[in-house]
């Protein structure tokens, strides 16, 4: 970034640049003055000198697509972290100054959008948990914005007609007005029962009580989820470890670890 003393026109900046050199590492510059940010693209002549004259230069933004941000919590080296400034500034360049003064910008445009599409309770889901343990982290060095889509049991069980329900585990929030029984609790049951849960739960429930739930009603997030175009990430019971694409969809196992979000995360978003 390089503070300059003129208005940050096209041929102002052109002219600065003619007859200048610039470091071997250099493939951009922020020109920031009187309030004003650009951004330019430099090209070098080839050598192996530390500075190179400038050949050529494009100009990626001019101050009326351009915007400053400082906030020193954002690290401008976690992609994900700059996403999150870029979505409020639609169609613009935002050039960051944020954590050890360090700067870096990105366009809105270049954003990517993914679905994480999970279970509650507990909240905040899981799957949530361990997607944003994997961006802060930079396991994922792609500028991605997340959105939460979550199946509420609470609302599913407000569907249940008999008088007890039964989910596949305890989970902080669980609760029910009816009597309530858990899968893996394996507990003495009697009257009429809806189990919420998926197939591998109802195939569960009839090995241990040998008959077949009196209803059920599917908490299956595969199954759940949105027929659409959007990419996601979800859980399944029936991925034992690592992920699996399907379509849009990039599936982790329920117990999934970061480093399985992470890598499920990249390729689907490199898909």
């Amino acid at each position: 970034m390089r503070e300059v003393d003129f208005d940050l026109t096209a041929e102002n900046i052109f002219n600065h640049a003619r007859g200048k050199k610039a470091y071997t590492r250099t493939e951009h510059m922020i020109l920031k003055g009187s309030g004003q940010v650009a951004i330019i693209k430099v090209v070098k002549d080839r050598g192996k000198e530390l500075f190179r004259p400038i050949s050529a230069i494009q100009i990626l933004s001019l101050p009326e697509k351009t915007v400053f941000v400082k906030d020193q919590d954002v690290d401008v080296l976690n992609r994900s972290q700059m996403a999150r400034v870029a979505k409020h500034y639609p169609g613009m360049y935002v050039v960051v100054e944020g954590l050890f003064n360090h700067v870096s910008f990105i366009k809105q445009e270049e954003v990517l959008e993914l679905r994480v599409f999970d279970v509650v309770p507990p909240y905040p889901s899981k799957l949530t948990v361990l997607v944003d343990k994997a961006l802060s982290a930079g396991l994922v060095d792609l500028p991605v914005l997340t959105v939460e889509e979550r199946v509420d049991l609470i609302d599913l069980e407000k569907n249940v007609q008999t008088d007890a329900v039964m989910f596949p585990c305890r989970a902080s929030g669980l609760s029910s007005r009816n009597r309530i029984f858990y899968l893996d609790e394996t507990p003495r049951t009697e009257g009429q029962i809806t189990l919420v849960g998926c197939d591998l739960s109802r195939r569960i429930y009839q090995k241990i009580y040998k008959k077949r739930p009196t209803a059920s009603i599917n908490m299956c997030p595969r199954d759940l989820a949105p027929k659409d175009e959007a990419k996601r990430i979800l859980k399944c019971c029936k991925i034992k470890d690592g992920f699996e694409l399907d379509g849009n969809n990039a599936i982790v196992p329920w117990g999934a670890t970061v480093q399985e979000v992470a890598t499920a995360m990249n390729a689907i978003l490199k898909k």
